[in-house]
């Protein structure tokens, strides 16, 4: 399996140079994914106040994060075509302006429907955003030792995000809860003049499938639809009808994907098995991560009654071992190859998830906080190394599309997690149980991922 798989055997050519711009473009980009990150973390530890002035109840608080990460997953792989099509440098700064605006008017919704439609907004603005800073680091960074540092790098503002978006979300709403989508005002006007300065992009005309964009957003909206309609008002005819939709819907795209001449998930994409164990390992990530971040934040404010700053102290610890994490992590992967940390990482992830739902019936916020550093340092143990094997796996006029397909798969593990724990915390086995069933299924789909990421292929290095 390893000589046939050609992501691995491709020749690695060291010494090719940086690009014109390359560390502006690596800001940029890093600053780029901060943001797509933070709008998820930042806003959890917000949904209890958000809930209190504009009403609504757990399935509202869920569609708050979902309305996000749904538009998001739904149009990523439109935007990773857009990327191709119009130039990574032009789709980034399209996705920037979007981001902007959307963020103002979730900062001045008068009501939760406007908010969550205007987080459908910023949730395409991000969608736009990630493939085009992906396609643009590939294109900065041609040579893949080099590579794998920026990808590092860039990782690190996700991780940060992650990691101090609860804090830094506590902070801003004990002040005021709309100051967690104003934060992003400064952040995008920064991004638009570093954008100015970035080489220009290399444009590939490639015609957009609206048909599968069509059945796969189709798919996505019914799938979250379902799960959160069902989870609280129980799985009778109108859920369940919703559900098979989705189903309906995804074995349409499949189906399309297969005929159209020019499909935005080309299937060939699934070839290479570093690419099929990173689709796999990004998905439980999300899982994991996103889901636990949402689980937390409500353990430890409707469960444990602590206002939004301890809460989100609560997270704290983390932010220095995700940093930590990312910039260590692109040292093991040249060293040992992507195997070693990300089955280290992951592995980390599902042993403090297991600790959390084993000590969930102690209520303690310091041991919460300890637990959580096993997962913060093991998911940005894990992420850099396997998202280099999805751009190694593709040829440089595949980046924005490769990139696109593996973020949807992490996006909808995202939403998928926060509908399924969403329903079973609000369920009438109580918090408690739900938090613990939640995490037992995290925790599994993470070491079902560290198991499949022992068969990456090594990489084969030409002397």
């Amino acid at each position: 399996m390893t000589q046939s798989d050609p992501t691995m055997t491709r020749p690695v050519t060291p010494g090719f140079p940086d690009r014109a711009g390359a560390r502006t473009t690596l800001l940029l980009c890093a600053l780029g994914f901060f943001l797509i990150t933070l709008d998820i973390t930042i806003v959890n530890v917000s949904l209890t106040s958000i809930r209190r002035e504009l009403g609504g109840d757990t399935s509202g608080q869920q569609w708050i994060i979902d309305a996000y990460t749904l538009t998001f997953a739904s149009l990523l792989l439109f935007a990773g075509n857009l990327s191709d099509r119009i130039g990574a440098k032009r789709a980034l700064a399209w996705g920037i302006a979007l981001f902007l605006l959307s963020s103002l008017a979730c900062a001045g919704a008068p009501t939760l429907g406007i908010l969550i439609a205007a987080r459908v907004f910023q949730g395409a603005g991000a969608a736009v955003m990630l493939p085009a800073s992906m396609a643009l680091i590939r294109e900065a960074f041609p040579d893949p030792v080099r590579r794998t540092h920026a990808l590092g790098f860039w990782a690190v503002g996700g991780a940060i995000a992650g990691a101090v978006g609860p804090s830094v979300g506590g902070l801003l709403t004990t002040l005021d809860w709309r100051l967690v989508f104003g934060i992003n005002l400064p952040a995008c006007i920064a991004m638009l003049v570093l954008v100015a300065r970035v080489t220009k992009s290399p444009v590939r005309p490639t015609p957009f499938d609206w048909a599968g964009q069509a059945a796969s957003l189709t798919a996505l909206t019914a799938l979250m639809y379902g799960l959160i309609t069902g989870g609280s008002q129980g799985f009778g005819p109108g859920p369940l009808f919703v559900l098979t939709i989705a189903a309906a819907g995804i074995a349409a795209f499949l189906l399309i994907q297969a005929r159209v001449k020019h499909p935005m998930m080309p299937l060939s994409l699934f070839a290479p098995a570093g690419m099929r164990i990173s689709l796999t390992a990004g998905f439980a990530f999300m899982v994991g991560n996103f889901g636990s971040v949402f689980t937390v934040s409500l353990f430890l404010q409707q469960h444990l009654g602590l206002p939004p700053l301890l809460a989100g102290l609560v997270f704290l610890p983390s932010s220095a071992f995700s940093i930590t994490g990312n910039i260590l992590s692109g040292r093991l992967a040249n060293r040992f190859g992507p195997r070693v940390p990300a089955v280290l990482g992951l592995t980390s992830m599902a042993t403090g998830l297991t600790a959390l739902l084993l000590t969930a019936p102690l209520g303690s916020p310091p041991l919460v906080a300890a637990l959580l550093i096993l997962n913060g340092l093991g998911g940005s143990t894990a992420m850099p190394p396997i998202t280099s094997v999805v751009l190694a796996s593709v040829p440089a006029e595949r980046a924005g599309t490769a990139s696109a397909v593996f973020n949807t798969f992490r996006q909808v593990g995202g939403a998928v997690a926060i509908a399924v724990f969403g329903s079973l915390l609000a369920s009438p086995a109580g918090f408690i149980s739900g938090m613990q069933v939640s995490f037992t299924i995290a925790a599994s789909a993470l070491v079902l991922a560290a198991v499949a990421c022992l068969f990456i292929p090594r990489p084969v290095t030409h002397h």
